[in-house]
């Protein structure tokens, strides 16, 4: 009796520190869900998953090891009820039961599921059992092939993301924001520009100006000495040199009828 005490000891104490760890994975998942849930990605939310999956995993190996003993056969009994608030109850259960009465002792000491889970648990398994076995193998074949394929489409999508994500890692940047900043200084503000490269793109415009309004009809015309061909007169101004020698006669010496 003293070795089964001492096991059921150790194994009480073993299951309880990990159902603690359960419970504080799960209220930590929960917090996060209720105030973090903007800032809260996927891959946090599945390591998460899978910290609350590894607690469920070491307290069934607990469980189900040889040495822990067979806690069906045991039962738990209240030893005193009492509607009074107890302080020590209220510590050990973190707030959550004042008093330990006659109408709280079936829901916390129940070794039964709930009525309404317990039919619908029925329902469901009254239903399974009309079902055929051939029927059961194909929609779960059916089932397999689903989830497969879905994890097929997920891992492409993984994959093609890290890819792209590499990509744009190793590309070499094609700009300078530096420059890009310097550049748009000076262009909206005049930051950098000094007095006499201003002085130099007004005269370059000048001079474009000027050069565009030579010869145009109706426009103004040059002045003397300010053209490119220094102080010509305006009548030789435009005119181009030409190397071939014309001879001109006057119209009554060429007349058929003299």
């Amino acid at each position: 009796m003293q070795r089964e005490e001492k096991q059921l000891d150790s194994a009480l104490e073993a299951i309880i520190m990990r159902v603690n760890d359960l419970k504080t994975s799960i209220a930590a998942m929960i917090f996060k869900l209720e105030h973090e849930y903007e800032t809260l990605n996927w891959p946090n939310f599945l390591d998460n998953f899978a910290l609350i999956s590894g607690h469920l995993t070491s307290l069934s190996k607990i469980l189900g090891h040889d040495k822990a003993p067979n806690l069906r056969n045991l039962t738990v009994l209240p030893l005193r009820l009492s509607p009074e608030k107890d302080d020590d109850l209220l510590r050990l259960t973190e707030g959550r039961i004042p008093t330990f009465a006659h109408d709280l002792v079936p829901d916390y000491l129940r070794t039964k599921l709930e009525p309404q889970a317990e039919q619908k648990m029925m329902q469901l398994e009254a239903k399974a059992a009309t079902v055929n076995m051939d029927t059961s193998h194909k929609q779960l074949t059916q089932y397999t092939k689903v989830i497969s394929h879905v994890w097929d489409i997920a891992n492409k999508a993984r994959e093609e993301w890290e890819s792209e994500a590499g990509a744009r890692a190793t590309q070499p940047p094609s700009s300078n924001a530096t420059d890009t900043a310097a550049l748009l200084a000076a262009v909206y503000l005049g930051k950098g520009l000094k007095s006499d490269s201003m002085q130099m793109v007004q005269s370059g415009v000048n001079s474009v100006t000027n050069s565009m309004m030579v010869g145009r009809p109706g426009g103004q015309q040059q002045t003397q000495g300010q053209g490119p061909m220094g102080n010509q007169p305006m009548g030789q101004m435009n005119k181009a040199p030409s190397a071939i020698k014309t001879n001109i006669k006057a119209a009554s010496q060429i007349h058929p009828y003299r």
